[in-house]
């Protein structure tokens, strides 16, 4: 794990449904003592963005549907993206 104190966290992901596993990862992160901890996803439900007030510094989320069902219901295409691809895509954007 990267030293994360003094320095600005993004969290991302490609939704929040219930938000117990990102809230997991803040709670992780906080304990690094990072200069702040912003929350970025395009699309949650306003009662799980709600758990993270007081524990991010900003929350940043594009949608706020008032009925949601699941994360893969706004997107067109929300096939798994498998672990080699995902590797393959991180080293394509570090160079």
């Amino acid at each position: 794990m990267p030293d994360l104190k003094g320095k600005i966290v993004i969290l991302t992901d490609d939704g929040i449904a219930t938000g117990y596993t990102m809230l997991a990862a803040v709670d992780i992160i906080r304990k690094q003592k990072p200069a702040e901890i912003i929350l970025a996803v395009p699309v949650a439900p306003a009662e799980s963005l709600d758990k993270f007030i007081g524990k991010v510094d900003k929350i940043v989320c594009l949608e706020t549907p008032e009925i949601f069902f699941a994360i893969g219901e706004f997107y067109g295409n929300f096939t798994q993206v498998e672990d080699d691809e995902a590797i393959r895509l991180l080293k394509e954007a570090n160079k």
